[in-house]
């Protein structure tokens, strides 16, 4: 019996170790895919924005050349107004940066609890892939950043429409600048932070005690998982709006902060000590800003 049992055994770990490898690829492709769109979209708007330096130069130029002989006037401005950001191609546009941005700053974050999903759905069935059921946790996962990004969309248009961001969309006011770096260093002391960042520290306690089996299950607990995630980093998200929202140096500092958060802020030692300096840090550089 032992003999039969034995490599059932060793063919069973070797599946788990194939999913798991192959689940860690994929998940790390599609968010390189999703850093690469951030890097080209970045270098686009770079040189829209040097190609629009260039053309309000020589606008000047040329109103100081046409001032010596003749005056403009007012319908011969050299200024147009700049399109709105609630048309709905501007507004489908910043939706699509948004959604592809939060997939490449959030999915490394959340490869640990994705890969202990795949662990026990195997270990919930005697055969089969877990592979399925893992993509649609991931899935559900998305599916939550995907509707936080629509709601950042629409806030970025706001302050668009306010005059508060740049075309580069960086924040033109220290006082947004100032208050979202408060907002976010409270945020950071504040209990429902912390419960939130419990659940997302703690993947196996989250499926001991939410476990739904099935598709729909898989989706349903992907979409909690993505929740509580929501729930203890978005105020660190609208930091995006103060150094620029394409921005990828200022991006990738986001992102790594929430990966150290969630895996190294498990430690006991050192969970409470990463939050709470941090917003010591956030709200003393928002005070800066603003006192400056």
């Amino acid at each position: 019996m032992a003999a039969t049992e034995g490599p059932a055994a060793v063919a069973a770990d070797g599946a788990a170790r194939r999913d798991r490898a192959a689940t860690w690829i994929g998940l790390l492709a599609v968010a390189g895919l999703a850093w690469a769109y951030l890097w080209v979209d970045a270098a686009r708007m770079a040189g829209m924005d040097m190609a629009g330096m260039d053309g309000m130069n020589m606008g000047q130029g040329m109103g100081q050349g046409m001032g010596q002989g003749m005056s403009m006037g007012p319908g011969m401005a050299m200024t147009s107004p700049s399109p709105s950001p609630w048309r709905p191609e501007a507004l489908a546009a910043t939706f699509v940066m948004w959604a592809i941005m939060m997939v490449g700053m959030m999915l490394p974050s959340a490869l640990p609890a994705i890969s202990l999903y795949g662990t026990m759905v195997r270990k919930h069935r005697e055969r089969g892939s877990a592979l399925p059921s893992v993509w649609l946790f991931a899935a559900g996962y998305l599916a939550v950043w995907t509707g936080f990004s629509l709601l950042a969309a629409l806030l970025q248009a706001g302050l668009e429409q306010a005059m508060l961001l740049s075309p580069m969309m960086v924040s033109t006011s220290p006082w947004l600048s100032g208050g979202l770096l408060v907002l976010a260093g409270v945020y950071q002391w504040l209990p429902v932070k912390e419960a939130c960042l419990a659940k997302c520290r703690a993947p196996l306690q989250f499926f001991l005690t939410r476990w739904r089996a099935g598709p729909a299950g898989a989706v349903r607990m992907g979409a909690e998982h993505g929740a509580f995630c929501v729930g203890c980093c978005w105020a660190l998200m609208l930091l995006l709006f103060t150094a620029g929202v394409m921005n990828l140096l200022w991006v990738a500092v986001i992102a790594g902060f929430v990966l150290v958060e969630k895996v190294l802020g498990a430690q006991p030692w050192a969970g409470r000590w990463i939050a709470r300096a941090a917003g010591v840090a956030l709200v003393v550089a928002g005070v800066a800003v603003m006192a400056a």
